[in-house]
């Protein structure tokens, strides 16, 4: 199918208070157009190198999200114009964050990626690390970022038992730092997760952000 079809598809079974983000990466600056021109406008890079190449050939009114794992020197070349930064696992990055979003004077929003797979290879918090980074005194200094809910990946299998618990998990570790943190900040309020293999159960269980590559824009 083409990628308007997939777009149509994919709008047709995301409810609305779910947002979409069309994982670009690897993908040229004619594909991303295309999809923007079918009315996407929400588009996530995983890789700061890449995005920097495209952000300048492509439209204005993109909301660019940072998805992958991010490196707190490559903070300072998207602090322009990053919407989110999805990958936030340590306090020195935030403080990185924070300190370029100020230099730009703005505010940049962030996701706490957590720990919820069965997989060494992926990165991210467990519940302790993401306390102690919020009743941290360097937290509380920062003007300049948003703590606007929490990130994480499922296990890739086929199991979807597996993968339902762990999005599970990641719903109750939500609601445990928006009960204790945030129950007053209405901009803690998001929980993103799922991609093309499992986007059905993240919706499920309370996905309010999908990352979506290979179903909109195909095969790499």
């Amino acid at each position: 199918m083409s990628i308007k079809e997939n777009l149509l598809k994919l709008n047709e079974e995301i409810p609305s208070n779910v947002k979409l983000i069309a994982v670009s990466k690897t993908n040229p600056v004619e594909k991303i157009l295309e999809a923007y021109q079918c009315g996407q406008k929400v588009f996530g890079e995983n890789r700061v190198q890449e995005l920097i190449e495209k952000q300048p050939k492509l439209p204005d009114d993109i909301e660019w999200h940072f998805i992958g794992h991010m490196q707190s020197n490559k903070v300072k070349y998207i602090a322009s114009y990053i919407s989110m930064i999805h990958s936030v696992e340590s306090l020195k990055l935030l403080q990185e964050i924070n300190k370029e979003a100020q230099k730009k004077n703005r505010i940049i929003n962030c996701l706490l990626e957590m720990y919820i797979a069965k997989e060494e290879t992926k990165f991210g918090l467990d519940y302790e690390e993401a306390v102690a980074i919020i009743e941290s005194e360097e937290y509380k200094k920062m003007q300049n970022i948003r703590i606007c809910g929490v990130m994480g990946m499922a296990t890739f299998s086929e199991d979807t038992e597996l993968v339902r618990n762990e999005f599970k998990d990641l719903k109750t570790i939500y609601h445990q730092l928006k009960s204790k943190y945030f129950c007053e900040d209405k901009y803690f309020r998001e929980i993103s997760m799922g991609m093309s293999g499992d986007y059905t159960i993240a919706i499920e269980e309370g996905s309010t952000i999908v990352r979506i590559g290979t179903a909109i824009f195909g095969e790499r």
